[in-house]
């Protein structure tokens, strides 16, 4: 399995990443976003030299020529909301042929002192992933158990043929649980990978929870059953 992280080479995501971390840069949801979403772009186009290509000719108002064009018809980029949208996006951006799948997984707390967490899924809307590539993205990789709830709920849609699991910020635990629910031949992106996870599970130094820091503080997470 092969494990990329970019932070260990000299690039733009890097000036990203220090202005993600930064305690006054995070005041503005705006430019947080942005961020998040520009580091999406960059690491599709890194992915993108991964995928299957086809030729194809192209007729230009002085001749034609032929090139090489991915067969993004072949792929699904999956996200976990709401933390994982403007990744989503980023990717979208570049990728912007592909198809694409949601899932709701949110983690809650299992004990008083916040030190015990669960993870649920509810909802789940994807294409048929037989045969197809995947791309799972979701900025924050701390425990593993969100990504490898989104992995086993995908798995129900189909085998694909290729699994790319895509984060922002990851710890090294939270690769070691993804990693026991992935295939050999798949491939882990990550901007940064951090030293590891507080008692509370948030990764560290990391740059705090991403989906308050994109959309504002919530009440809590919780399951409510529906109506009948």
């Amino acid at each position: 399995m092969e494990i990329i992280n970019f932070s260990e080479q000299n690039t733009v995501i890097n000036q990203y990443m220090a202005e993600l971390r930064d305690k006054s840069y995070q005041k503005g949801r705006l430019t947080f976003r942005h961020n998040i979403e520009r580091i999406g772009e960059m690491m599709a186009y890194e992915l993108s030299k991964t995928l299957e290509y086809a030729p194809k000719t192209v007729t230009t108002p002085l001749g034609s020529l032929d090139i090489s064009l991915p067969r993004q018809k072949d792929l699904v980029i999956a996200t976990v909301l709401r933390a994982g949208l403007p990744f989503h996006q980023g990717f979208l951006n570049v990728l912007d042929r592909a198809d694409s799948a949601f899932l709701s997984a949110f983690r809650m707390y299992l004990n008083r002192e916040h030190t015990e967490v669960g993870v649920y899924t509810e909802y789940i809307a994807t294409p048929s992933l037989k045969g197809k590539t995947l791309v799972i993205v979701d900025p924050m990789l701390a425990t593993g158990g969100s990504m490898t709830a989104a992995i086993e709920a995908l798995a129900e849609a189909g085998r694909p043929k290729k699994i790319h699991v895509c984060c922002v910020i990851a710890a090294p635990e939270g690769i070691e649980v993804v990693k026991k629910s992935l295939p050999d031949d798949a491939t882990i992106w990550c901007a940064a990978i951090d030293q590891g996870m507080n008692e509370h599970k948030y990764i560290v130094p990391g740059f705090g929870d991403c989906g308050d820091l994109c959309y504002g503080e919530k009440l809590s997470a919780f399951r409510k059953p529906l109506e009948k």
